[in-house]
């Protein structure tokens, strides 16, 4: 089954039982038993519930891996995946990684001694001096947020592989239209489902796909022990935005091409980050793990008050949090995204407070490159 064909007919398509096309919602918190622990399959809805696992079966099968988890939110994924680690663990991760991944390391998990390291995971000579007696995993965010750094995700696994670690790779930015980890070596692959996966900025949610059923059944334990569950109706608003996915990342894309090369040539731009670019550092190992570059760009504009004054005058750009969505959004990392990362940090990572990130939507591309171009005179 091909990839768009895979999304409208993967999981479970349908009701069997009354022929409906649409998956059911199933607003039920718990199932009646013909006898004790004799029952249908579900007993309670935070342990399972038939509308979450019919989302569960489609990311399953759209990342190629063994069983798929719904949560409550993309953090809510991250931290029942580092549940599975004992306190003393240590956990490698990529260093441009997402503001509330770094925040949840360092200021969660790690009172609970769940040690990590951040480092250039597109550096495989620096992973490998990261690895510890005590290390357990190789968590790879790839492109990076807002960065669009690029991690082999091969080599990474393979080099995991070599010290007995986990690999665990962030797949939000691509999705599984553009990029099957699992496939690359990688033991699990988590969304902020929120983003591409829903895409109409109307749902929060997060995925984590595995490739290895002891790995599934202590997921499935973490997941049913802290109760950090998607709802039916979130579950369902997923499974339909999904179907359109393919199509969406399409057109993301094409707009997004045009944008940079228009952005390419403005006076006004001091840098671009876009892994699309053949300047790109990691350009070629993109073009040969994934299908396209996405829709996510990053530029500086030299400073904090130019890039003030773009998000002050630009229409169709929404100045909000998040990406992925239908509608095109801005907003500056080092204010927004990434304020939970500390000043020095930010400045070592090159996150400067000029730097502006864009999520292209799939509006006429003409009228946002006439935006951008008004906004950055």
């Amino acid at each position: 089954m091909k990839r768009k064909t895979k999304m409208i007919h993967g999981g479970i398509p349908g009701d069997k039982t009354t022929g409906a096309v649409s998956f059911p919602i199933y607003q039920v918190s718990t199932y009646k038993q013909d006898d004790v622990g004799v029952h249908k399959g579900y007993e309670y809805s935070r342990t399972g519930n038939p509308t979450r696992f019919a989302l569960e079966e489609l990311i399953k099968d759209l990342e190629e891996g063994k069983r798929g988890f719904a949560f409550g939110s993309g953090m809510a994924a991250i931290t029942a995946v580092m549940m599975l680690f004992n306190s003393g663990d240590h956990i490698i991760l990529t260093d441009d990684v997402y503001g509330g991944t770094y925040r949840v390391m360092n200021k969660v998990l790690n009172r609970v001694g769940i040690e990590s390291t951040f480092v250039d995971t597109t550096d495989l000579e620096a992973v490998k001096a990261a690895v510890q007696p005590n290390t357990k995993a190789l968590y790879i965010e790839t492109p990076t947020n807002p960065l669009l750094k690029v991690t082999d995700i091969k080599a990474c696994a393979e080099l995991a592989k070599e010290n007995d670690l986990l690999t665990i790779v962030d797949n939000t930015f691509s999705t599984p239209y553009w990029q099957i980890p699992l496939t690359l070596g990688a033991d699990m692959v988590l969304h902020s489902a929120t983003k591409y996966l829903g895409g109409h900025s109307d749902v929060v949610a997060g995925l984590v796909v595995v490739n290895d059923e002891q790995l599934a059944d202590d997921l499935h334990f973490v997941q049913n022990s802290t109760g950090g569950i998607l709802g039916p109706q979130d579950s369902w608003l997923l499974v339909r935005g999904i179907k359109t996915l393919g199509l969406r990342m399409e057109a993301h894309e094409a707009n997004t091409k045009k944008i940079v090369e228009f952005l390419t040539d403005h006076k006004s731009v001091e840098k671009i980050y876009y892994p699309g670019l053949e300047s790109h550092p990691q350009h070629e190992i993109a073009k040969e793990q994934a299908g396209g570059f996405g829709g996510m760009v990053s530029f500086d504009v030299g400073s904090g008050e130019k890039a003030a004054e773009v998000l002050s005058k630009v229409k169709y750009f929404t100045l909000a949090e998040s990406l992925g969505a239908v509608e095109s959004l801005i907003s500056v990392p080092a204010k927004m995204t990434h304020a939970s990362i500390p000043a020095e940090r930010r400045a070592e990572l090159g996150i400067t407070d000029g730097l502006i990130r864009i999520s292209v939507g799939i509006e006429d591309v003409e009228d946002l490159i006439e935006d951008l171009g008004q906004a950055l005179q």
